[in-house]
């Protein structure tokens, strides 16, 4: 039997376990899960698959509305599935990124499960439908599994960029790739080899001293631009990296 519900999962971090095997889909929002040491973020056309009786913690990061398909074991499995099909799907903890073909799926399994009264048979059909399409998909046509240690890289330097003049922290950042801040600062030194405010500052420190060199912007203009908190913290930030003071380095640019 599969039972398909909608659920917003609170702030709070939980922790249980089910006999249960258990796919959860985003559909709006992010929320954050742990299964067997595994940590992942479920967002937009992202899920998770946690076997049954695995103890896993959850907690969901704001407003989020998540897709959860329980899957109770019975002959003949849940919605056609046999149970060779659920134990190739349920082997161990996944975290998939879906393609994009299943959001016109997902889309019609939010609006009839809101419309549709409790118990409803569609529920049945749309949970056993979504797990053969995500089956199909894993095993046929393999999809990227997205490593626990993966960062957005991109993404994050964008926001980065984009924020140089005021304060950015680390939960700021984390929330660009949907990650808990608890667990970005390690993912993030594992990926980009140095700590988030590292990597602000060298990102502070590159404009300003493109500015130092092509503009005729004060220095004190400058340290305001790129996010430090006066002219003598962006001497004392350049004269560490460099060795120069920031007149020395405009002046060598001019020559």
């Amino acid at each position: 039997m599969i039972k398909t519900r909608i659920l917003d999962l609170p702030d709070q971090s939980s922790t249980h376990s089910h006999p249960e095997h258990q796919l959860i889909v985003g559909l709006q929002g992010c929320a954050d899960f742990e299964v067997m040491g595994q940590g992942g973020a479920v967002n937009r056309l992202h899920a998770c698959l946690v076997p049954g009786h695995e103890r896993h913690a959850f907690s969901g990061r704001g407003s989020n509305h998540m897709l959860i398909l329980d899957l109770a074991m019975e002959p003949g499995g849940p919605g056609g599935l046999g149970e060779d099909t659920l134990d190739r799907l349920f082997d161990k903890p996944r975290f998939v990124q879906l393609d994009h073909g299943l959001q016109g799926l997902l889309d019609f399994a939010a609006h009839e499960l809101g419309a549709s009264p409790v118990g409803s048979p569609i529920t049945w059909h749309l949970g056993g439908i979504l797990l053969h399409a995500l089956h199909d998909r894993m095993f046929s046509t393999p999809l990227p599994m997205r490593p626990v240690a993966s960062l957005d890289l991109s993404r994050i330097d964008r926001f980065v960029q984009a924020h140089l003049d005021e304060p950015i922290s680390v939960a700021d950042m984390a929330a660009q790739v949907c990650i808990s801040p608890s667990h970005f600062h390690t993912l993030f030194k594992q990926v980009a080899g140095q700590s988030p405010h590292q990597y602000v500052l060298d990102a502070r420190l590159r404009q300003a001293i493109g500015l130092l060199r092509q503009s005729l912007m004060s220095v004190a203009e400058i340290a305001d631009r790129c996010g430090f908190s006066s002219q003598s913290a962006l001497a004392h930030a350049i004269r560490k990296q460099t060795g120069q003071t920031p007149r020395k380095l405009r002046l060598e640019a001019n020559c």
